[in-house]
């Protein structure tokens, strides 16, 4: 029940021509060749010197940053919870001047 079914393959019907020949191929090998020392070599990335009035820029720049974009956030729900109360506010007059107008039939 749980093992897999493989398909066959189905028979070809059209013509095919038979497989071309194969010839072998001479496998040469190089000498391999000695690696180099590696060489001394400075540090992989520069050294980044911040200065105290950097430092508060950078951390003035942050906080700009979440400032806006916590902004930004709290008018997206802002707007979707004042589209929220719309809906909600038309649906309770929709259904008040439907109930209303059954009413007097």
């Amino acid at each position: 029940m749980f093992r897999p079914k493989i398909p066959t393959m189905p028979t070809p019907t059209g013509l095919t021509s038979p497989p071309a020949a194969i010839e072998p191929t001479a496998v040469i090998q190089h000498a391999p060749v000695p690696a180099s020392a590696p060489a001394a070599q400075g540090p992989s990335r520069p050294v980044i010197q911040l200065s105290p009035g950097s430092v508060i820029a950078l951390v003035g720049g942050g906080a700009a940053v979440v400032l806006v974009v916590g902004a930004v956030l709290v008018s997206m729900l802002l707007a979707v919870a004042i589209t929220g109360a719309s809906v909600a506010f038309c649906a309770l007059v929709i259904r008040s001047l439907l109930t209303a107008d059954a009413k007097r039939r």
